[in-house]
């Protein structure tokens, strides 16, 4: 049924350790997002925006509709369906839409997908925003079960534990992402524990997993039932980190620790507090601190902190690895890109992006408050982002894996009815603060797609003011002064001469013996082995084109690609090297193309890029750059 080169199961990239091992880190960093919702899930769906009774009708109603979704949303479409889609080990948005767009090739529908990948791409920015704010402030907020006189100390101590997990980026994880394992594991058990000390007062909860309690639920209150699932798939927050994160510990270690491990755990929990709401109604202000005895509430919300810091710390470095996809891939700008760990390429820190994150977290908090109010923003960007992913699994279920049509359009219409009814549920609660992560979402969306677009109308205009290399090479190879040593000419175009090599003629009036045209190219494949990364043309004269691939999960080091190259007249010495970079001065007119507005801002983002002499990595004391104006 599935293209073996799509849904390789044992084929992930990230996938080395013994699996025990590997399900072990899963819990620690794949299921921080999901593991956390019990702090505040159960609470919204009673006291939320939409306030229900609480009473044994709707506790049972609100605990099935919450099993079903785990089971049909997390389990089913996630674990069995979406999980097997991945491009060569790595899975998300970005992986998708490059493995859909690969194995679909140039169709009608191609357009479309793109743009749904790119959208998926900007909800999730509004998603890394929002789960640090509401993960830290639910978790902080138990000091007031504790201690009701502490509620004033709640933001402050928010604010400055989310500081400190944004300054320590820099540092690297490595060594604080050893402990996340065990102390989820820890956190997990603790949640199992307290859930099943409450449940042995009502037994006859576990009946939830019964369906028609959520029917009745809908048969009771139809219109609170459908406000009700805004809250509800709060129960599912983090369901994509599982396919985003499949590339570092697998499909296989990832299903184990969800099936085994966080599942069971999270449903003990939410069981537990149902229980506990049958007998103590007014608990529903916070069912999850108050599921412990008095004596155990402040540690608990010790752990509970701690395991919110680690939910943060995974959408975060969720937020870098999806922005280095996003400048592989041509939708954004270069930019810089640190590396925090000398043997886990994954590890990185992306400067602008943390701190903008931070500035945002921060203005989050201190703009809404209380994480009851910050519910209502986070609800729209998980469901935009689910809506999305069925929609892309319709494309993958009848165009990449040619399923029987009927089978795929009854499992991808199932998901988008479930998908399409949270999302127009959290859709009332946009001007209770479902603004935001749209508003987010909306601005993402058109820095990615005015990148992508700049960037294909400026190598367009390139292309058609190029001159053919044949022709400069006949006009100005012979007659012009040679002297000692290799030029390397970057261009964006595997077509015409690229500017620097017209303007160093032009200019210095003098060719090196050998040239070089050097194109970086980026493949819709995470990762490339080390041989056919590069392919060379001799076109004579001691001129050279040369293509360099590589994958979009991968750091680009030029100087490093270069010494294995042996098609371009012999090896590539470094002492004798030059490199010559073209940095257009772009100008925006009334030539077809974007709108003047979207045009400034592209050339804004042009000249605020990451230099390529840093992004390729190359010798500051070898490259020359040559500047010219181009009207976009």
């Amino acid at each position: 049924m599935a293209d073996k080169d799509v849904a390789t199961s044992g084929g992930s990239h990230g996938e080395h350790g013994p699996l025990p091992a590997l399900a072990l880190g899963a819990l620690g960093v794949v299921f921080g997002d999901i593991g956390t919702s019990p702090l505040y899930a159960l609470k919204e769906s009673f006291v939320g925006h939409h306030p229900l009774t609480v009473d044994s009708a709707h506790i049972y109603g609100v605990l099935s509709l919450i099993f079903w979704t785990m089971m049909l949303i997390v389990t089913v479409k996630y674990v069995f369906i979406v999980m097997r889609a991945d491009n060569h080990g790595e899975g998300g948005s970005m992986a998708l839409l490059a493995l859909i767009g690969r194995r679909m090739g140039e169709t009608r529908w191609t357009p479309t997908i793109a743009v749904l990948g790119v959208l998926a791409t900007a909800l999730f920015y509004g998603d890394a925003i929002i789960t640090p704010a509401i993960s830290v402030l639910s978790a902080v907020e138990g000091l007031t079960v504790v201690q009701a006189g502490l509620t004033p100390l709640v933001l402050p101590i928010a604010i400055v534990i989310l500081i400190a997990l944004f300054v320590i980026q820099s540092i690297g994880t490595a060594k604080v992402g050893a402990l996340f394992g065990p102390v989820m594991a820890v956190y997990f058990l603790v949640l199992a524990v307290l859930g099943v000390t409450n449940i042995l007062r009502h037994p006859e909860i576990v009946s939830i997993v019964n369906p028609w309690w959520a029917l009745h639920f809908f048969q009771l209150d139809p219109k609170l039932a459908f406000l009700a699932l805004g809250s509800v798939v709060l129960a599912v927050t983090g369901a994509e980190a599982l396919y985003a994160d499949m590339g570092h510990f697998g499909r296989r270690a990832i299903s184990i620790a969800w099936l085994y491990a966080a599942l069971p755990c999270l449903m003990l929990n939410y069981l537990g507090q149902g229980a506990l709401l049958l007998d103590h109604p007014e608990a529903a202000q916070n069912p999850f601190f108050l599921l412990a005895p008095e004596w155990a509430r402040l540690p608990l919300v010790i752990l509970a902190t701690l395991a919110t810091v680690i939910a943060s710390q995974a959408v975060i470095s969720g937020a870098f690895s999806v922005t280095r996809q996003a400048v592989q891939l041509g939708f954004l700008p270069r930019l810089r890109i640190l590396h925090t760990s000398a043997s886990a390429a994954g590890q990185i820190y992306v400067p602008i992006i943390n701190w903008t994150l931070l500035a945002l977290v921060i203005l989050l908090v201190l703009g809404f408050g209380s994480s009851s109010r910050l519910a209502a923003a986070y609800g729209i960007a998980v469901t935009g982002t689910m809506v999305i992913t069925s929609c892309m699994m319709g494309a993958l279920t009848f165009s990449v894996w040619r399923w029987n049509p009927v089978l795929a359009g009854l499992v991808t219409g199932l998901f988008l009815v479930i998908d399409g009814a949270y999302f127009l549920s959290n859709a009332t609660k946009i001007p209770d603060g479902g603004w935001f992560p749209l508003l987010v979402a909306a601005v993402s969306f058109l820095v990615l797609t005015t990148w992508a677009t700049g960037r294909r109308i400026m190598r367009n205009y390139l292309r058609e003011d190029a001159m053919d290399l044949e022709l400069f090479i006949k006009s100005a190879g012979a007659s012009l002064k040679r002297v000692p040593g290799t030029a390397i000419f970057l261009s964006s175009t595997t077509e015409g001469v690229p500017p620097a090599l017209l303007h160093n003629v032009k200019h210095n009036r003098i060719l090196h013996e050998r040239n070089i045209i050097l194109t970086v190219r980026t493949e819709d494949v995470p990762h490339l082995p080390f041989e056919g990364r590069t392919s060379a043309e001799d076109h004579g004269a001691g001129f050279y084109r040369l293509i360099l691939r590589h994958g979009f999960m991968e750091n680009v080091d030029v100087p490093a690609a270069m010494k294995a190259v042996r098609d371009c007249g012999g090896p590539i010495g470094v002492a004798d090297t030059s490199y010559f970079l073209s940095r257009e001065t772009l100008v925006p007119s009334s030539r077809p193309g974007m709108a003047i507005w979207r045009e400034r801002l592209f050339a804004w983002m042009v000249r605020n890029a990451e230099s390529p002499m840093a992004f390729f990595k190359l010798p500051t004391n070898r490259v020359v750059e040559l500047g010219s104006q181009l009207e976009i």
